[in-house]
């Protein structure tokens, strides 16, 4: 009659196992982005800040770095199922797509640092939100979902 619904096994299940369901991926890759935007924002401030390097500059190896750890927790938390079975393939599309979303980045920022003349920081900030939502969903659908015939 009733059914008793186990949380912790839910709980576990949602943080835990392996998983094609796009939100439980969304939650996740948010909390991988979220690990690389600190990673990726810290390094911005520190070379721009402290090292005196231009802005774009530094925006441009953080994200790189930041571009790398969300690869590596990408593939071993976010993202199951493979499209390539050869992770070199997958690592170029993947540094492809990041590229991509690093000319968003850079594009982005400039645009609002300026041409709109927000803060730097600030401008990083909404740039990021814009450029996540990219990543994701080019790489949920061209890269993480099934196999393809290229993989040769």
């Amino acid at each position: 009659m009733f059914k008793i619904i186990d949380y912790k096994k839910k709980i576990l299940t949602f943080f835990y196992e392996d998983t094609n369901n796009t939100f439980v991926q969304l939650f996740r890759y948010t909390q991988v982005g979220g690990i690389a935007f600190i990673v990726d924002f810290g390094l911005l401030l520190l070379l721009t800040e402290y090292f005196n390097v231009h802005y774009l500059i530094s925006a441009g190896i953080s994200f790189l770095i930041g571009l790398l750890l969300n690869y590596y927790l990408s593939i071993k938390w976010v993202f199951t199922i493979r499209t390539f079975e050869k992770k070199w393939i997958e690592l170029l599309f993947f540094s492809l797509i990041g590229l991509i979303g690093l000319g968003l980045n850079e594009f982005l920022l400039w645009v609002f640092t300026d041409i709109l003349l927000l803060y730097y920081l600030i401008s990083k900030f909404f740039t990021s939100f814009i450029v996540y939502f990219w990543n994701f969903f080019v790489r949920k659908f061209l890269l993480f979902t099934s196999k393809r015939n290229i993989n040769e």
